[in-house]
């Protein structure tokens, strides 16, 4: 059984170790339980796995009616879990993160099951910390985690990513014509999540005029929340350099095309441009709880594997610092070679391993 959601940085991590387990034990059952109304009601299901949704919500940071609702999904959510686990009788619980994770490796604790939590970020969230404490193991994606978790239970797996980006040899040119990209340009790739990341897209807005007389091309990801408006100054502008997307599902073709990168320090883009290795300027986003994104991103920055951009001084500042790293080749290449080292290509096979030492 896995369990968590909410975003993609905990889904696709989730159904990379369930792909994992499947290819190498092809007769298991598995079953994903997830929060109603999360993302991950509608990506399992789609990568073929069957799912169960519990009621459970977050706290939202202002007082809100929901937050008055919450103790009620909470006690639903852990009767359901138990209902869940029972019916099922898994030989192990893995927990991703997000919501659900929190109910359901609880309910499998206390029933003696194994539970393995994988820690996405560099700083751990408050509910794996609380579940780690009875967990078989926890696998994590950053050294020095033994601050917040047993070290005897700590392995250092990496983040799971899709498979077709470990490989992106020959893939460039396919990228450029893909996207329709000019080869003789240097290709700026920006990512800000599949919703988007207002910072990071007002930056662009603010920049591209700029970028584009300069002879860069930009391949802009801005996320379904800002593609509307987005797409209104873009044409207004009428810019040949920039290409913007709501979402690029061709990844593998984005980050081969890319000579930089510029992107929100998720855990799960972090681990997915350590394997591309190319120079990455990281935006982190100071929405998010205890400031893990500059957490991640600092840990390859005192690597000397990336560049790091504040939030609030990414507005009118992007192209200089794109114009600082290009315009020195031996950095460009440093950084590529650097963030290439922190890479953990086999991450869900890793996983895999520890599972089947707990189920034994």
């Amino acid at each position: 059984m896995i369990s968590g959601g909410g975003t993609g940085g905990h889904i696709y991590p989730a159904i990379a170790i369930a792909n994992a387990w499947v290819e190498k034990h092809p007769g298991s059952e598995l079953l994903f339980v997830g929060a109603l109304g999360k993302m991950e009601m509608q990506k399992v299901p789609e990568a073929g796995y069957r799912i169960i949704g519990l009621p459970i919500a977050g706290i939202q940071r202002s007082l809100t009616l929901d937050n008055l609702k919450f103790p009620l999904k909470l006690l639903k959510s852990l009767r359901q879990a138990s209902k869940i686990v029972s019916d099922f009788k898994p030989d192990a619980v893995v927990g991703v993160g997000g919501y659900a994770s929190g109910p359901v490796l609880y309910a499998a604790q206390r029933k003696g099951i194994p539970t393995l939590v994988q820690e996405q970020n560099s700083y751990a969230g408050l509910t794996n910390k609380i579940l780690a404490k009875r967990a078989g193991k926890i696998c994590v994606a950053y050294p020095g985690m033994d601050q917040f978790f047993p070290s005897d239970k700590i392995a250092y797996t990496g983040n799971p990513v899709r498979k077709d980006i470990l490989d992106l040899n020959g893939k460039r040119e396919k990228g450029l014509a893909h996207f329709k990209l000019d080869p003789e340009k240097k290709t700026i790739l920006v990512l800000g999540g599949s919703l988007g990341a207002r910072t990071l897209n007002q930056a662009v807005l603010k920049d591209m005029k700029k970028l584009d007389k300069a002879g860069y091309q930009v391949l802009w990801q801005c996320g379904k929340f800002y593609f509307k408006s987005m797409l209104e100054e873009t044409e207004k502008a009428d810019l040949k350099g920039i290409h913007l997307r709501e979402f690029i599902r061709e990844m593998d073709l984005a980050y081969a095309a890319a000579d930089v990168i510029v992107s929100r320090a998720g855990a799960l883009s972090v681990s997915e441009l350590s394997l591309v290795g190319k120079p990455v300027i990281f935006i982190p986003s100071p929405n998010v709880a205890a400031d893990h994104q500059t957490k991640n991103a600092m840990t390859y920055v005192d690597h000397h594997a990336a560049w790091m951009l504040k939030d609030s001084e990414a507005i009118g500042h992007l192209k200089s610092k794109v114009d600082e790293l290009l315009f020195d080749p031996i950095t460009v290449g440093d950084l590529g070679a650097k963030i290439k080292e922190l890479a953990k290509p086999n991450a869900a096979n890793a996983i895999v391993e520890e599972l089947e030492q707990l189920i034994g």
